[in-house]
């Protein structure tokens, strides 16, 4: 079973009397373990997909299959989930890497990182256990306590990258991860995404940037609202003859 599944995916808003077709019959299907970059110009449907693949919005039309659980279907028997069931789902089964990194200025790396699990209503002593093993593996095992204005933007985006991390969820879902980073400090997240991937998680990555779409194994390119471009890239392939062999 595919871990990720849209269906004749439609996407409609309506501003005042105009009707904005962001998604038109978009199709995709995701496995269990891929690492996939999403690209299109202005306008194509990149973030309206990645609102409603991390169930931050609900297709106008279509069928969306997330780790086997029906998310939104145009069966009235099976029909769609509520505002409550999809939190649920944020929370447990996607890990969000934004941009801006959205982390509360005020609170430590370790409260940053926490948040998820104090949704999830884990323990303290576990939570505590979960934060610190997670910081570690993203290389801030001695930025625990520091504030955001405290850390560099490569040491924040890490921050963000293990909230995302620590509810061991089923997707990580990166919005332009290395938007605000210089090159060098891109290139350091980018190596620590491919690892993460390594050890067995699926990523989905938006971006405009061609080197760092590169980065994955697969690229989706979008236009109009629609899939254009279905490719593997060379990294994917390479990786693919070892298996085979």
């Amino acid at each position: 079973m595919a871990l990720l599944e849209l269906n004749n995916i439609y996407k409609t808003y309506k501003i005042g009397t105009v009707e904005v077709h962001a998604l038109q019959g978009l199709n995709a299907v995701i496995e269990k373990n891929e690492y996939v970059s999403i690209m299109g110009p202005s306008g194509s449907g990149k973030s309206t997909l990645m609102n409603i693949i991390g169930c931050l919005d609900t297709p106008t039309e279509g069928n969306y299959l997330l780790d086997g659980l029906t998310v939104h279907s145009n069966d009235p028997e099976k029909g769609k989930l509520d505002d409550n069931k999809l939190a649920e789902i944020r929370n447990q089964k996607i890990g969000f890497v934004f941009q801006t990194f959205n982390l509360l200025p005020r609170a430590t790396a370790l409260h940053n990182v926490e948040l998820p699990l104090i949704y999830a209503g884990i323990s303290k002593k576990a939570r505590m256990e979960k934060t610190h093993s997670t910081l570690i593996k993203v290389g801030l095992g001695d930025r625990i306590y520091h504030r955001p204005n405290e850390l560099s933007g490569g040491q924040r985006q890490r921050v963000a990258i293990a909230r995302a991390l620590v509810n061991n969820p089923s997707i990580i879902l990166a919005d332009e991860p290395t938007g605000n980073l210089d090159s060098k400090t891109s290139a350091e997240i980018m190596v620590l995404l491919d690892k993460l991937h390594s050890a067995g998680n699926t990523i989905i990555l938006v971006t405009h940037e061609h080197n760092i779409a590169e980065h994955a194994h697969r690229i989706i390119t979008l236009l109009d609202g629609k899939v254009s471009k279905d490719s593997k890239t060379g990294k994917g392939n390479i990786k693919q003859m070892i298996e085979n062999n």
